[in-house]
């Protein structure tokens, strides 16, 4: 009965289908679900719960349409646009939709290796001759039990028809999972849904929306049958739902809301002032946060090369400054925001990492990190200090690359990791100090430094006027909450942001270069000796920034105020970090590396050793070194300090207790 309604079914809607499947030599066609319950309601209802049976009448119906070609008898229908109602969160999978037509929707979190199976497995009678062919649907191969003829067991293995696999698991994505874990699932993928471009779109990290039959695995410990099972997911469709902030659903009234404000002379304070209410402050950090969330535009070059569009900020304060409490509720207000400890983070756990496949057939599976299940979202990693080197190093990469390179066992791969991170970092010594360059308070490499778009301090200096205006605001914020309560609702804010995101690639204008242009040139005037007061990252960053503020107004275009917003946060940014005490000058190389007149004294000290070398021979007394030094003005902390970074930076070493020795 089912097979005669498809086999009419398939000839009235989708003949044209079946014939360019046929003759393209296609191994399936997509149905849409809508359609047919339309036609036949009782064969929609009857694939949702008894989906086994149904799909092989589908199949079979396929077999008799009319269409001239052998190839038609592999064509596998796939049905697409299950009802709302179907769609399942993973974590409440039961076992009552065991043997059920379902759709998940998740983010694949490992993914194994492309494997072929065996589907059918074809045995020869050694006394009849006959061929016995045994379908194999358990995960161990399975022989025929008795032949024709009588014979039992000891069959020859002749031929097999092979098919090819995949093994995903997703988890339930970010923004359903709110303070829980996240539900996962193992699906399995075969035939056609694992060609190399179905490879690509069911890799680590990207959004997938799965229909398929749930089913139970059997355990089997010291030959016996276990009563608990594991359930997994045979998909019958899959298609990728990741296009950038398309969950966020906005309503027309929500697009005339958004008009409307995108209009108000005040939207920026507006915004700034919506996010982290109960922090006290930060206006200019806020601003530069605001910026972030809405980030600039990414832009192909026609030699291929891209620039980013996402801006990195990086957070480096005193304890009680706020940081951490800033960067969960970040995390908090976009779709694909997620927020983790440096402590706990590994390169491993950022980036991506190959692990064994101790379930399913013993392989290598690919697992995508919190870089990569944040793509085209934010990242907001706390106590980024406290991270391993190995594992900073590890997100060079992915800060300007804008994805995730592995190459380990069996598998390469690169993953997608389009995110814009805002990272806390505690100063070595528990307190700021302002006289001291960034890379001599932060346990964070330099060139990972440089990757930073902005990097502002986060100072507690005893003030007795800001002091009084905290205290009342912790107060006020406890007696009265709603005193709080941001002028833009999270959820409302939240739709603003994916609009924007979605629908405005501003441009640049002539008068916004212009004036980006001359803030640059400025600040590369006051090149001093060897102190340089911008580069051209922090000219990138400017880009990005003021075209993020052309968002904010939903303008096609970014005009001048734009690129003034820009400058000043930049300048906030610089004047806090790069100003260089001893020289009383503007040095970016004080938020990025070794300052430039550390650098002046770093070639002293250097040919002060060459000197003595030649003089007293090697190796030279650290007393020689400091005594010399002093007499070129270093002073003795300064002179110890430069000595432990040559040391630490492989330029010279010590042979014995404070001797010291150039390395070249």
């Amino acid at each position: 009965m089912e097979v005669e309604q498809f086999e009419e079914f398939f000839s009235h809607e989708y003949q044209k289908e079946l014939m360019a499947a046929a003759t393209q030599g296609k191994k399936s066609i997509e149905v849409d679900f809508v359609l047919l319950d339309k036609h036949y309601p009782e064969l929609a209802d009857k694939l949702l719960n008894d989906p086994e049976n149904i799909l092989k009448a589908a199949k079979e119906a396929i077999k008799s349409v009319d269409v001239p070609s052998e190839s038609k008898l592999e064509i596998e229908p796939r049905f697409k646009n299950l009802p709302e109602r179907f769609n399942i969160r993973i974590r409440s999978l039961r076992s009552e939709h065991i043997g059920k037509f379902v759709c998940l929707d998740g983010t694949v979190r490992r993914a194994s290796e492309v494997k072929p199976e065996v589907s059918i497995a074809i045995y020869e009678c050694p006394d009849c001759g006959a061929k016995l062919s045994v379908e194999q649907t358990e995960r161990f191969l399975r022989e025929p039990l008795v032949c024709e003829c009588g014979r039992k067991g000891g069959f020859k293995q002749i031929d097999r028809k092979l098919f090819d696999v995949r093994w995903i698991f997703i988890e339930e994505p970010f923004e359903i999972v709110t303070g829980e874990r996240p539900g996962e699932v193992s699906v399995y993928l075969k035939e056609d849904l694992t060609t190399p471009e179905m490879q690509r779109k069911t890799d680590p990290g990207n959004r997938l929306r799965i229909n398929g039959i749930v089913k139970e695995i059997k355990k089997v410990f010291r030959g016996k049958m276990k009563t608990q099972m594991d359930i997994f997911v045979e998909a019958n469709y899959v298609e990728s739902s990741e296009i950038e902030w398309e969950e966020v659903v906005i309503s027309p009234e929500d697009e005339e809301k958004i008009k409307e404000l995108a209009n108000d002379p005040d939207v920026y304070n507006k915004i700034v002032s919506s996010i982290a209410p109960s922090i006290y402050g930060m206006d200019e950090i806020k601003e530069a946060v605001a910026l972030q969330l809405f980030g600039g535009v990414g832009h192909n070059l026609p030699d291929k090369t891209r620039i980013r569009g996402d801006i990195h900020i990086l957070l480096i304060g005193d304890p009680s400054t706020g940081k951490s409490q800033l960067l969960k509720l970040i995390s908090s207000i976009i779709p694909r925001g997620k927020y983790v400890g440096g402590r706990g983070a590994t390169a491993a756990g950022l980036t991506a990492t190959v692990v064994k496949d101790e379930e399913f057939g013993g392989g290598w599976m690919l697992e995508a990190g919190a870089m990569v299940l944040a793509n085209k979202g934010i990242l907001c990693i706390d106590e980024f200090d406290k991270m391993s080197k190995e594992d900073q190093i590890a997100m060079h990469e992915g800060l300007e690359q804008q994805q995730i390179s592995i190459a380990k066992a069996s598998i390469i791969a690169t993953l997608p990791a389009q995110v814009s991170v805002l990272a806390g970092s505690n100063p070595k010594f528990f307190r700021f100090d302002p006289l001291k360059s960034i890379v001599d308070q932060v346990d964070i490499p330099d060139t990972l430094l440089s990757r930073f778009d902005l990097k502002f301090a986060l100072k507690d200096v005893p003030n007795v006027e800001q002091d009084e205006k905290l205290a009342t605001h912790i107060l006020e914020t406890r007696l009265k909450p709603s005193r709080v309560e941001p002028v833009i609702k999270p959820e409302f804010l939240r739709k603003y942001i994916a609009y924007a995101r979605k629908n405005c690639k501003p441009k640049m204008t002539r008068e916004a270069a212009e004036k980006l242009k001359k803030f640059y040139l400025e600040m590369r005037s006051m090149y001093s000796g060897q102190a340089i007061a911008i580069t051209l990252r922090q000219n990138e960053g400017l880009m990005r920034l003021t075209e993020a503020s052309a968002k904010i107004r939903l303008s096609d275009k970014v005009e001048d105020h734009d690129a003034e917003r820009a400058i000043n946060i930049m300048r906030f940014s610089i004047q806090q970090l790069g100003y260089d005490y001893e020289t009383g000058k503007i040095d970016i190389d004080r938020t990025e590396g070794v300052s430039a007149s550390q650098r002046s004294k770093i070639h002293i000290l250097l040919d002060i050793i060459d000197m003595l070398e030649k003089k007293i021979g090697k190796p030279v007394p650290k007393e020689e070194i400091i005594v010399a030094a002093e007499e070129q003005g270093i002073k003795v902390n300064d002179t110890e300090e430069l000595l432990r970074r040559l040391k630490t930076e492989g330029s010279i070493f010590e042979p014995r207790i404070n001797y010291v020795e150039r390395i070249r």
